[in-house]
């Protein structure tokens, strides 16, 4: 069965820190980009962040350039989400997403949701 399980969100104050972490499982992880896509109530999808197979090509979202940073750990099917000085604007349902380029599969987890209030 394939698996991505989000966690690590949760409340945070405005210019606090989190780290989200996904991990995977039922599929070859090495063979797929990640992704980090996030929604807020009322807004569409928008993809965060991006990391490709082997870790080498990364990008971000303007909102967030400077602020976050994308990992992976292949031995373990790991993804993380380095999220510092979190804005209100920040609060969404980030999802993990895992897409194989090459045939087009993907995946997506559960979510797992962060929250910037005072």
């Amino acid at each position: 069965e394939v698996q991505l399980q989000a966690s690590g969100g949760g409340l945070v104050q405005p210019g606090g820190s989190l780290r989200l972490s996904c991990l995977g499982s039922g599929f070859t992880f090495s063979t797929y980009g990640m992704n980090w896509v996030r929604q807020a109530p009322g807004k569409g999808p928008e993809r965060v962040s991006a990391i490709n197979r082997a870790g080498e090509l990364i990008t971000y979202a303007d909102s967030v350039k400077g602020r976050f940073t994308i990992s992976r750990d292949l031995p373990k099917n790991m993804v993380y989400l380095q999220m510092t000085s979190l804005k209100p604007e920040d609060s969404a349902v980030y999802y993990c997403h895992a897409k194989n380029i090459l045939d087009g599969t993907d995946y997506w987890g559960q979510g797992t949701l962060v929250t910037v209030s005072s």
